[in-house]
C-alpha cells in the first residue's frame, strides 16, 4: 500500500504512543460513564426502578443512531479535506464537555442526564470514527495489527487506573450518604479531565500523511463529502468480504455493546452490587482485558485474524450463556473477568480487520463506513434490551411477582437477546475470507492515488 513513510524509528514510536494515550484518556470515560457508575447512577439514582433501564437504552439507541447519520459524510469530508485530527478535536471536546457537566444531575434530573449523556456519547462514538481512521497515517500494513492490539491493551491499562482513582474517596465516603453521592457524581468531572488531558498528546504528535485537495469550482466540501461518499458506497460492493465482514460485525457488535453498556445495570439487578462492588468489578474486567487485547491480537497474527475473533467470540457466547444461570455474585464476578479478556479480545480484533480490509486513501471513508455498520443497527441491541427488560418487569409484577424478581427476570431476558446477537454474528462471520479481502484492499489502494 502507498503511503507517505514517517521519518524515522523514533518518530513513529512517538505517533505511536500519543494514538495510544488517546485510547488510554478515553477509557475512562468508557470505564466511568458507561461500565460502573454512570449507568447505575442513572438507573438507580436518576430515574429509579426498571424505567431506568428502558431510559438508558433509549440514551444508548439515540447516540448512535445520531453518530450513524454523521460518520459516513463526515469521513469522507475527512479524507477529501485531511481533516481527521481536526473534525476528532472537535466530537472529543463534545464530549469532554457534557461528560463534565453530568456533575449536576441529581435525583429526578431526568430530562438533563438523558440529554446531557447522549451528547457525551455522541462526542465518545464519533471520536473513535477518527481516531481508528488515523490508524493507517502511524502504522504501515504489517504492523496495523501489532499497534491496534497495543492501542486496546494501553487503553484498559487506562480503565483501570481511572478506577483505582476514584475508588477510595467513594469507599472512604460510605458512612456518609450525601458526601458518598458528591463523590459519585465527582467521578464524572474526573473522568472528563482524565480524557481530556491524556488524549491531547495525539493532537501534538499526530499527523495526517495525506495532504488535503482543493476543491473543484462551484463545489462545496458537502457537496464532495455526498459525492466521495456515493463513490465509496459504490466501491464497497465492490468488496465483497468486506461487506461481509460488515454484515456479520454489525450483529455480533450490538451482542457486544449490550454486553458492556448493561454490565452494571446487570450486577446491580442480579445481585444487588453497591456503587464499591461495581468498581471493583470492572477493575477486574478492565484488567482481564489488557491481557485480551494484546493476545488475541498477538493470535491474530499467527493463525489469523478472522480464527482469533471466531475463538473469542465462542468465549463470549459460552460466558453469556453461563450468565444466565449464574446464581452467585462470585460466579459472576469470575464471568467478568473471563468476558473481559474475550470481548476486547472481539473489539481488537475487529478494528484490526477493518483496517486491513480498507484501502488506505480511503481510510475514513471506510473507518466511516465501520461505523455506519456498527451504529446504524447498534441501537437496536441496548434498545432492545431496555425495552424487553422493563416490558418484561411490568409483565410479571401484573401477575403477582415480586418487583425485584420481576425486574430480575426481566434482566435475563436481555441476557439472552445477547447471546442471541453474539451467536448469528459468529455464524456470518464463518463466510468471510480473511486473504481475498486483504488482497482487494491492496489492489485498489494504488488506482486511489
Amino acid at each position: 500500500m502507498p503511503r507517505r513513510a514517517i521519518p524515522d524509528e523514533k518518530q513513529r514510536r512517538r505517533q505511536h504512543w500519543a494514538w495510544y494515550m488517546y485510547d488510554f484518556g478515553f477509557s475512562a470515560y468508557a470505564a466511568i460513564i458507561l461500565l460502573a457508575v454512570y449507568a447505575t447512577y442513572f438507573k438507580n439514582q436518576v430515574v429509579g426502578g426498571a424505567d431506568g433501564s428502558r431510559l438508558w437504552g433509549l440514551a444508548l439507541g439515540s447516540a448512535m443512531v445520531v453518530v450513524a447519520i454523521l460518520s459516513p459524510i463526515l469521513g469522507a469530508y475527512a479524507d477529501f479535506s485531511a481533516s481527521k485530527k481536526r473534525l476528532l478535536l472537535i466530537f472529543s471536546v463534545l464530549s469532554w464537555v457534557f461528560t463534565a457537566l453530568l456533575f449536576f444531575v441529581q435525583k429526578g434530573d431526568v430530562l438533563i442526564g438523558f440529554v446531557f449523556f447522549v451528547l457525551a456519547e455522541i462526542g465518545y462514538r464519533a471520536s473513535q470514527v477518527f481516531y481508528n481512521s488515523l490508524l493507517p497515517d502511524i502504522a504501515s500494513p504489517d504492523e496495523i495489527g501489532q499497534v491496534s492490539g497495543n492501542g486496546w491493551t494501553i487503553g484498559s491499562v487506562g480503565g483501570v487506573v481511572s478506577l483505582l482513582f476514584i475508588l477510595p474517596p467513594i469507599v472512604l465516603t460510605r458512612s456518609n450518604p450525601a458526601l458518598n453521592l458528591l463523590m459519585v457524581r465527582g467521578s464524572f468531572i474526573f473522568a472528563a479531565v482524565f480524557y481530556a488531558i491524556c488524549g491531547s498528546l495525539l493532537f501534538l504528535r499526530v499527523k495526517e500523511t495525506r495532504k488535503g485537495r482543493t476543491l473543484p469550482p462551484g463545489e462545496t466540501f458537502l457537496s464532495v463529502s455526498i459525492k466521495r461518499l456515493v463513490q465509496t458506497f459504490k466501491a464497497v460492493r465492490h468488496f465483497r468480504q468486506f461487506i461481509l465482514f460488515i454484515i456479520a460485525f454489525l450483529i455480533y457488535n450490538d451482542g457486544i455493546l449490550m454486553a458492556l453498556d448493561f454490565a452494571a445495570i446487570i450486577g446491580a439487578t442480579l445481585f444487588g452490587m453497591t456503587q464499591t462492588q461495581l468498581i471493583l468489578f470492572m477493575v477486574l474486567v478492565e484488567v482481564t482485558s489488557i491481557f485480551g487485547a494484546y493476545l488475541f491480537s498477538l493470535l491474530g497474527e499467527k493463525v489469523g485474524f478472522k480464527k482469533a475473533l471466531l475463538l473469542a467470540l465462542v468465549m463470549m457466547i459460552l460466558l453469556v450463556i453461563w450468565m444466565i444461570f449464574n446464581p452467585s455474585l462470585t460466579g459472576y464476578f469470575i464471568i467478568g473477568g473471563l468476558a473481559g479478556f474475550a470481548l476486547t479480545g472481539v473489539q481488537a480484533v475487529s478494528r484490526t480487520m477493518a483496517g486491513l480490509f480498507a484501502p488506505v486513501s480511503k481510510s475514513a471513508e471506510f473507518f466511516g463506513f465501520f461505523a455506519v455498520a456498527g451504529r446504524s443497527t447498534s441501537f437496536i441491541g441496548p434498545t432492545l434490551f431496555g425495552l424487553l427488560a422493563a416490558g418484561l418487569t411490568n409483565y410479571f409484577q401484573q401477575g403477582s411477582v415480586a418487583a425485584l424478581v420481576a425486574e430480575q427476570e426481566g434482566t435475563r431476558a436481555g441476557i439472552a437477546v445477547i447471546a442471541l446477537f453474539l451467536m448469528v454474528g459468529l455464524v456470518l462471520l464463518l463466510f468471510v475470507n480473511e486473504k481475498r479481502a486483504r488482497q482487494a484492499a491492496e489492489q485498489y489502494a494504488p488506482a486511489m492515488d
